[in-house]
Formats: structure tokens, sequence, C-alpha cells
């Protein structure tokens, strides 16, 4: 399914300038399969392979020790997948939940995406790669199972439900954001897995429907969100309420494992996105100070609420964002652009404490106009030269064009690097940002949809009977 053009586990330093180098990269489970209970239906793009499993690279065993080279070079053996011997069937669509099944597919953990025949309504969504597929949603499944089954018949139904209780001990869990469905109802789950792990992400905290978008709007959070002159709301392009919501519901997996290995029992978790965003709004200060105040904060384009941080225009048009949060920062701001004594000078006038960023926020607007002229007498490469080595936080505002070219051409040595794809051509993957022992898991494709449908299910046919955890 994918072709590199140099082996992946090997200490490949460097990378595109902003990423660290990798050292190698972590097996996945290999999963089993079974005979399909679906309609068939036509597929868009040709024929899809069926009850062809794809081969994975397997985590070696716990027991198996990481040998470490007398060099202090990097491990000769990949470490343990985390996660490995847990099952979670996954059936969602969009971000929070295949996210969240992704990010516990990434930690070793077996993962069945089940889609009804056809696929849900992410299958197509853009962008699109080259043979029409939805790179969108080949990234948010890259490692997982793909199963089709047609979910509008009690066949179909009943074959999920075999399929969540299924993977004993550590099978059993189900993560999804479909509601109501009498049919996957958790007490009737229950009844044949008494232990079973059930996140159940939802739109609206009354079960409504609601997507990132429209939660982001009735959050309060678009009208803190634009131009500082801006005259309407704006929501943020990026998804995060979802993307926050498939951190916590992975992590309601694993506390309900931890619980479940500790006790026996189960649990039901509810997660609706609106919560996600009250919650976080509420933890970072936005809705108690709105409580507390009567107002709302305001737009204020690229400048840092409560702190000196601000977007500088170069001598060629560019932006390069500087960020000074502490007292060394600002300092070391002060001494690259030569502004020290000036703004000495404002701190007697205005009677202020600059060393308090609460102050350096309270007077931005004096203080950017003190050190804007540096910035707008300085190209990108004098600008960059300067900051280089000092200890002010900053970078310049690129486009995604650009670091999808950088990458590219950096190859292999970061988080995100190039590899050729069957239908995708030279694609840029990863396998999540975060490493383990200093290496990361080997690329895994992306299932075409319904691929793994025969195999997966067949496994079901030869299972052994129902296994509670102990």
């Amino acid at each position: 399914m994918y072709r590199q053009g140099s082996r992946r586990g090997e200490h490949r330093p460097g990378g595109a300038g902003l990423f660290p180098g990798r050292i190698g990269r972590v097996p996945l489970f290999d999963g089993t399969a079974r005979l399909a209970v679906r309609r068939q239906a036509p597929q868009q793009g040709g024929d899809i392979l069926r009850g062809q499993p794809r081969p994975q690279a397997k985590c070696r065993a716990e027991e198996d020790p990481v040998t470490l080279p007398d060099d202090g070079s990097a491990p000769v053996n990949p470490p343990a997948c985390p996660l490995a011997g847990l099952q979670v069937v996954e059936l969602g669509s969009f971000v929070a939940v295949p996210s969240a099944g992704l990010a516990l597919r990434q930690a070793g953990a077996r993962v069945i995406r089940v889609d009804p025949v056809g696929g849900a309504p992410d299958v197509r969504r853009w962008p699109l790669g080259r043979d029409g597929r939805s790179l969108y949603w080949a990234g948010l499944n890259r490692g997982k199972e793909s199963v089709e089954l047609d979910l509008a018949s009690a066949a179909g139904q009943a074959a999920l439900r075999e399929l969540v209780c299924a993977g004993g001990a550590g099978g059993g869990i189900l993560l999804t954001n479909l509601a109501a469905k009498a049919w996957l109802a958790d007490d009737l789950l229950r009844r044949d897995r008494p232990d079973l792990i059930y996140v159940q992400v939802t739109g609206r905290a009354d079960g409504g429907p609601a997507v990132d978008y429209t939660v982001n709007a009735a959050s309060g959070l678009a009208y803190a969100t634009g131009p500082e002159d801006g005259t309407g709301p704006v929501n943020q392009a990026l998804p995060a309420w979802d993307l926050l919501a498939g951190c916590h519901a992975a992590f309601a997996v694993l506390a309900a494992a931890r619980h479940r290995a500790a006790t026996g029992a189960g649990t039901f978790c509810r997660l609706p996105l609106e919560d996600v965003a009250l919650s976080t709004l509420t933890t970072l200060g936005y809705l108690p100070e709105a409580q507390l105040t009567g107002t709302s904060r305001p737009p204020q384009g690229n400048q840092l609420y409560g702190t000196f941080g601000a977007a500088m225009p170069l001598a060629d048009g560019s932006q390069v964002m500087i960020v000074a949060l502490t007292g060394r920062q600002w300092r070391s701001l002060l001494e690259v652009t030569g502004t020290a004594a000036v703004v000495a000078a404002l701190e007697t006038a205005l009677e202020a404490d600059f060393s308090d960023e609460g102050q350096r926020y309270r007077h931005r607007k004096v203080l950017l106009a003190v050190m804007q002229p540096w910035f707008a007498a300085r190209t990108p490469a004098e600008a960059a030269g300067a900051l280089r080595g000092s200890h002010v936080l900053w970078s310049p505002f690129r486009h995604l064009a650009e670091v999808a070219a950088d990458l590219t051409s950096a190859g292999e040595g970061g988080a995100v690097w190039p590899a050729e794809e069957t239908g995708f051509g030279l694609n840029l993957v990863t396998e999540g940002p975060a490493t383990r022992d200093g290496r990361r898991p080997p690329l895994t494709s992306a299932p075409r949809l319904g691929e793994h449908t025969e195999s997966v299910l067949a496994g079901l046919a030869a299972r052994p009977a129902p296994q509670q955890s102990i």
C-alpha cells in the first residue's frame, strides 16, 4: 500500500528545520478478520478489494527488552506498543470519534472502524487525493481496519453488537457518536458483555445534534476571535472542540480500561461536544472572567491577551509573530530591538512596571509603536538573524503550501514526511506527534472502505465463548 525511499527506523537527523530528527518506528497490532453481513453496494472509483487483511508490523512482546548499544545511540529493538491487546470498535464519522480511535491505534490498540454500506457522511469529505479519495478520511483512519455493515438491517445490527462484545479481555470497547439507537443501547450490549466500555460522543448536552462550528458559535469564543477592528464573529478554521473531544474520548477509554482491569466493572461515558467547549473555556478563565466582569473578551487579532505578543510587519510586507511571556523573554526583546532606554522612559512617564506582563498588555499599543519600526526596517532574513539565539519566542507567518513544500523536500526526519501511496501518489503522511523511547511507529496505510469486512467478521465465527476481563 505504500512505498518509501529509505527504511524507517534508521536514525535520520534533521527534517524540515522546525521538526526534530526521528530514530525509529513502533510496529502495530496485527488484526484478524471474517464474513460480512451487509448489502452489496456499488463503489465509486472501481471495485474495492475485500477479505484481504492488510499486513501490519506486530508489536514485540512486552518482555522483550529494549537493547541499548554501548555507544549510547538509539535502541536496536523498537519499544512495545503500550495498548497492544486492546480492541476498540469505532462507529463514528467526521473528527471527534475518528481522532480518538486514531490516537488509540497509534498507541498500539487494534481499532476496527465500522461504516454503513457506501460509507458514513465523511467518506468523501474534502480535501481529495488524486484518485478522488478523501485525504481527510484517509488521515483519520490510517492503520485501522475498515468494515462495512448494513446497519439498516437486523442482521447487520446484530453483527455489530457481536463485534463490539468480542475481543476477549481486551475487547468489549465501543467508541461512537451514534445516539438514540435502541439496537445499540448500552443496556442491550451489556447483557452479553457486562464489563462493556461504552464511550459516546454527542453534540449538545441535551443529546441534540451539533458540530464543532455550531458549538463554537454558541460558546461565545467567535466574538473573541478575528481582527481587533472586526465587525462580527469569526469561527476558527481548526475544529478545536472536535480534536479536544477526541482526546477526552481516548482518555475516557483508557481510564475505563484501567478501572475494568482493577474492578472487573464496565463503564458508560457520555461526552457532549458542547460540554467540552464550556468546560475548556471555564478552565482557561474565559467564562469566569465574563461572569465576574459582565463583559465579553473582545477580538484582538494576533495580539496575545494578558501579555505581550503581536504580529510585526517586516520590510517585504510579510509578518513575524513575537511573544514575550516571561521577564527574561521581555528583556531579550528589548535588547534585540535596542529599545530598552525608550521603554524605561515610558515606564517612568506612565508610572508602569513592564516586568509585569499584565502591564505590558495594558500598555501594548504604545509598546508596539516603539518596537514596530525596528521590524519594519528589516527583511525576514535580517529579523531572523537577530532573533535567532535570543530568548524571544518568534516565528514567521507561513502559508500551508510553504510548509508542505519544505516537508516534502526534507524527506524523513520529522513527524511528517513524504511517502508514495497507492492512489494518492507522493503524499505527506504522519503516524502522530509522539515518540516512545525516542522512536515512532512504522507507517501504516489508510484502508479502503470495507477492506477488512470479510476477514474481521470471519474471526467472529471462530472465536471462543465470550470472556470477561478480570
